[in-house]
């Protein structure tokens, strides 16, 4: 029996119901990602360590100035 996804949403998703946003869930060894206002359509999946890489790259550029 496989276990359905644990799917989070992020901080940043706005006001209102939340639904302006991407939820991810962690798979064994990659991460779904789905578009909050259709969760019922497609699914991206990506490999664990590119998504990590990904998020790693969006921090950097995305510092606050000081």
């Amino acid at each position: 029996m496989t276990e359905a996804p644990r799917w989070h949403k992020s901080t940043y998703s706005g006001g209102g119901d939340g639904d302006t946003c991407v939820e991810i869930a962690a798979l064994p060894a990659r991460i779904a990602i789905r578009d909050s206002k259709a969760p019922a359509r497609a699914v991206l999946s990506v490999p664990a360590a590119s998504f990590a890489s990904f998020i790693e790259s969006v921090k950097r550029y995305h510092q606050p100035a000081e």
